[in-house]
């Protein structure tokens, strides 16, 4: 029987980095430790499990905050607000 993983194989760019436990990544993010939570269940961002734990790679975290960033809308020349 082979193992998927071996200790070879690169973790992907996501999984890399320090792994935070649920309530710290609610920190960084500044919402309640639930939607941390919710995001895990619903499989919205790359966790890890580490016995019964669920940690998140900081990376993960940081690609999602990526992912949601929204650019400003700039304005048209030649009109004063």
């Amino acid at each position: 029987m082979t193992n998927a993983f071996s200790p070879t194989t690169p973790l992907p760019p996501e999984a890399q980095g320090r792994l935070l436990r649920v309530e710290e990544a609610a920190e960084r993010l500044n919402t309640s430790v639930r939607f941390p939570r919710r995001l895990i269940a619903e499989r919205r961002i790359f966790f890890v499990r580490v016995g019964r734990s669920v940690r998140i790679p900081e990376a993960a975290l940081e690609a999602f905050i990526a992912a949601g960033l929204v650019e400003p809308v700039k304005a048209p020349k030649g009109r004063a607000a």
